[in-house]
């Protein structure tokens, strides 16, 4: 099946899949892990629908799913859970992870990078052939129910020497590398998104690219899809273009006032 006939909101137990177009053969690669239960890592930039595919996948799949935006302080016992006091006794509460493996549900760890360093030593044992889940505070080895598939993101494009994933952590995981999608594809997905006529959306797109080829030079990161929907939307809701592009495509890249100033130059010389 192309991929443009995979493109579709699925209605699967009553669920509707998010909107999403996919770009190569992410949704295949997908649902091959899941069937023999490999652990999978989505490598992409900001704002490439990470996030957006992995619900699809899970509604299209008629999977439940736990989603877990990590962050600095996010511990392996935030994922696996621990000893809390309800009326009066102490009782063990399972964290997402652990829900995940005993009920055989996708667990999506989204920018797994940026969790504390304990959090992998958690997921080693379940990305191997053991597939197990060790809870050292109450003794138990939980096997992985079927159906349990581990699934992470992270944006290479942040990686620092403090921030990364070692060798050892990534080649446990089957590895899918996302990329804004090309600019036909795009302006699909942002016009079915806002609600933006054709035409304008086009130009959004556009200037989105000019500003992407910015990147590593005055802009750590480009526009991000997401950023060109909300623009798009500002607009179809009938804010002027220049207000909604400094809202969504300007402001949220830089704080620097010059930068933001070269940047809307850029927009005066597409839109005239």
């Amino acid at each position: 099946m192309a991929a443009a006939e995979k493109t579709a909101d699925k209605n699967m137990g009553g669920a509707r899949a998010p909107f999403y177009a996919p770009v190569s053969d992410e949704c295949d690669i997908f649902e091959a892990a899941e069937r023999h239960g490999l652990p999978l890592l989505l490598k992409g930039p900001t704002g490439c629908g990470k996030t957006r595919f992995v619900s699809h996948m899970a509604v299209r799949l008629g999977r439940p799913l736990y989603t877990v935006a990590c962050h600095d302080d996010l511990s392996a016992a935030d994922l696996v859970g621990r000893y809390l006091l309800k009326g009066g006794e102490t009782v063990w509460v399972d964290g997402p992870l652990t829900r995940a493996v005993r009920e055989g549900a996708i667990c999506y760890l989204d920018e797994v990078v940026e969790a504390r360093k304990d959090v992998t030593v958690v997921l080693h044992p379940l990305t191997d052939d053991r597939r197990i889940l060790p809870l050292d505070k109450t003794g138990e080895e939980i096997e992985a129910a079927p159906g349990f598939m581990l699934v992470a993101s992270y944006n290479p494009g942040y990686q620092n020497i403090l921030k990364t994933l070692k060798p050892s952590t990534r080649q446990r995981f089957l590895s899918i590398d996302f990329d804004f999608p090309t600019h036909d594809r795009e302006i699909e997905i942002v016009t079915r998104e806002s609600g933006l006529d054709v035409s304008r959306t086009t130009s959004l797109v556009r200037l989105a690219n000019k500003l992407r080829g910015l990147k590593g030079q005055d802009l750590e990161e480009g526009v991000s899809t997401r950023l060109v929907i909300y623009c798009a939307t500002l607009i179809e809701d009938g804010m002027s273009v220049d207000r909604a592009i400094r809202a969504a495509m300007i402001e949220p890249l830089s704080d620097d006032e010059d930068v933001k100033r070269g940047l809307m130059d850029l927009v005066t010389a597409i839109y005239g």
